[in-house]
């Protein structure tokens, strides 16, 4: 049985979330949580923090955690907020802040 967790309305774009996502789908548990620690990124805290809460879900149900593996983990783009920007001479160039849907699913490998 998969355990997943989701991490609504990240203020991060998808494009840079997903390159921590590819990086530790398929990975065991504790090398996904060691990878993303050392990671420079700033969507690893994002992502960590989605994985630890899908483990806490894995041991809550009593599922043995040395043996998990992350089988789902993908990123899929929320509602993005427009903003304005001032230029010169009266313009306004337009800026979108992007957010994401982090989700992250493990499950007993065997």
């Amino acid at each position: 049985m998969a355990f997943s967790s989701t991490y609504k309305f990240a203020r991060i774009s998808p494009r840079k979330a997903r390159l921590l996502v590819d990086m530790i789908r398929g990975k065991q548990v504790d090398e996904a949580m060691t990878a993303l620690e050392f990671s420079t990124k700033r969507a690893a805290i994002m992502v960590r923090k989605t994985l630890a809460a899908a483990v806490a879900d894995a041991d809550q149900a009593e599922a043995d955690i040395r043996n998990l593996v992350v089988t789902e983990a993908r990123v899929d783009e929320g509602p993005t907020m427009k903003r304005w920007q001032p230029k010169d001479r009266g313009r306004a160039h337009p800026i979108l802040k992007r957010t994401s849907h982090i989700v992250v699913a493990v499950d007993e490998k065997g």
